[in-house]
């Protein structure tokens, strides 16, 4: 039985590939003109991101290459809320190839750049499926993990993304590579059933029988898929006749292990009789026509009679796999699929042979389809993106929650601050950045010009934008008789000029806090789809932050320190 260990090849997805792409200008004239920072400062970072880039073109088939394309993924959604403000792109065009065609396509749309890197994801996750010894029990397990999770990335990119430029993005071509991916795992499932089933057992010959129904089904299902009219002159002819012979493949062993079970499996005995009868009611679709069950499975006759008209089918389908095979070009050259289809046919015919007898007059009846059932569920694994940790490239331009695309603010304003009897008359919240978050009327910190809502980036010429609080105040505290020199800015649209102002101020910069907190846990992946979490959020916010404004400053609320 050498050729029963050999495993039918599997579908593998070839990578999305795209060109070079340089940001040193784009990224350094962002960073100078919206973060007022010397965009040359900053050249370090921008080469370590086109590395990254450049890495990840060209990953390895391993956990390391998928690693690295989760990596990516995961900058890019620091990189989104970096450079791209609301309803603008960075002038920048992402070219890619489409994976089965190789017709490019670009957009200058960061969707697409992300949307092409979670393809490769789960084209990555094909490859490494594919390329499973699957004759093994631990080779089976990876190649079912592999392809849920190929099932997984295409399903996310599918529900997550639209309007893509290329083909194997569209939503139809991607609902049938998850289809195609899920199909493949039910075939593993069933080769892990044939190398744990018992050999004489009745009821584990029956259940392959159904396992392999199972398969046929799903197969038959993509291969509908693969025939409608968005996806047939698209899809690879060698896929769509694959995906055929499979349907037929399994038809065929369906009614093969069906026949195994009824004529190489003793009779039941009395004690097993309930058992196997209960298993038998619901094997096939329709119930075979003549004698009772309990007849049925009692005499060796009957079992015989029924298990040659489910080899007669299973030949018929055999025939069918090999005719469908023969029509492919490509699928003809693929010896070891050639070798399992005739080592299967070979081997249904022997059997039939074997229980043919000459003096059989009955005519050999039609054997009802078996009923599909699978004890092992494919699963959609949806990418895991948290497990790749990564440190925001670009984090040396100040905390997310302030400095991102979407917020605007005045340019820095520095201001010389003396301590007055009373401190410097302000109260301060939070941090990273620290917020000035009321100012005393007459105190010193009004005379210098500072005002509520604005935010420390500095203090005596030490960068504080990512200082904690106890830093900050620590910092103004050890200022001798000279004072001190603080570099604040203010976010434009929160400036709290009158008090009705002060809502509004309070939900803008409650709500970006919010939003870049989802950015960093990467749900939200596209702007209209961000926008809609945004509004959930804003009204939370609305509640919550109100009090912190409205209650005069001599009040200092609960999180609010005066100085």
């Amino acid at each position: 039985s050498s050729s029963e260990s050999i495993s039918v090849p599997m579908i593998p997805l070839g990578l999305k590939e795209t060109k070079e792409l340089d940001l040193l200008v784009p990224l350094k004239d962002f960073i100078s003109e919206h973060y007022g920072e010397e965009g040359v400062l900053f050249e370090k970072e921008i080469k370590e991101f086109m590395e990254l880039r450049q890495a990840m073109r060209t990953p390895s088939r391993s956990e390391a290459g998928l690693e690295l394309l989760m990596e990516y993924y995961n900058q890019l959604c620091f990189f989104d809320s970096r450079f791209i403000p609301p309803n603008k792109s960075l002038g920048v065009f992402f070219h890619w190839y489409d994976s089965l065609t190789g017709v490019p396509s670009h957009q200058r749309a960061l969707a697409f750049e992300k949307g092409s890197v979670l393809f490769n994801i789960g084209a990555l996750h094909t490859q490494i499926g594919a390329r499973q010894d699957r004759a093994s029990l631990p080779g089976l397990n990876q190649a079912i993990d592999a392809f849920q999770k190929a099932a997984g990335a295409f399903n996310y990119l599918k529900e997550n993304f639209s309007n893509a430029p290329s083909l194997d993005m569209s939503a139809a071509s991607l609902n049938m590579l998850v289809r195609l991916m899920v199909a493949q795992v039910q075939e593993c499932v069933f080769e892990k059933m044939t190398l744990l089933s018992a050999q004489h057992d009745f009821l584990a010959r029956l259940q392959l029988a159904q396992e392999a129904a199972r398969v046929e089904d799903v197969y038959s299902l993509v291969h509908q898929t693969m025939t409608q009219a968005h996806v047939k002159d698209y899809v690879p002819f060698s896929w769509t006749t694959m995906v055929h012979v499979k349907s037929e493949h399994f038809k065929a062993l369906s009614h093969y292990f069906a026949a195994i079970a009824l004529c190489d499996c003793p009779a039941a005995s009395d004690a097993e009789l309930p058992e196997q009868e209960k298993a038998f009611i619901q094997f096939h679709v329709t119930m075979p026509e003549g004698p009772s069950l309990r007849l049925l499975l009692q005499d060796p006759e009957e079992r015989r009679k029924l298990g040659k008209a489910h080899l007669k089918k299973a030949i018929m389908k055999h025939e069918e796999a090999m005719r469908i095979h023969g029509l492919c070009k490509i699928l003809r050259k693929m010896d070891i699929l050639q070798e399992v289809l005739s080592f299967a046919h070979k081997r249904s015919l022997s059997k039939y042979s074997e229980i043919d007898h000459e003096e059989d007059f009955f005519e050999t009846g039609d054997a009802p389809d078996i009923h599909p059932k699978t004890h092992q569920k494919p699963e959609i694994k949806s990418p895991n993106f948290s497990q790749v940790k990564v440190t925001d490239i670009f984090h040396r331009l100040g905390p997310l929650s302030v400095f991102s695309a979407k917020n605007k603010w005045y340019p820095a304003r520095r201001v010389h601050l003396m301590r007055g009897e009373n401190g410097f008359g302000f109260t301060l919240r939070g941090d990273s950045p620290v917020l000035i978050a009321g100012v005393i009327p007459g105190g010193c910190a009004a005379e210098a010009g500072l005002k509520e809502g604005d935010y420390i980036i500095s203090v005596n010429g030490k960068d504080c934008k990512w200082s904690k609080h106890a830093e900050v105040v620590q910092l103004l505290k050890s200022t001798g008789e000279e004072g001190v020199e603080i570099i604040v800015i203010t976010l434009q649209g929160s400036e709290a000029p009158k008090a009705a102002d002060k809502k509004a101020a309070a939900m803008s910069s409650s709500s970006g806090l919010l939003k870049s907190n989802k950015e960093n846990s990467r749900k939200s992946l596209m702007n209209n789809k961000s926008a809609s979490t945004l509004l959930v959020w804003s009204k939370k916010s609305k509640r919550s932050k109100k009090s912190t404004y409205s209650v005069p400053f001599t009040a200092v609320g609960d999180n609010d320190a005066m100085y």
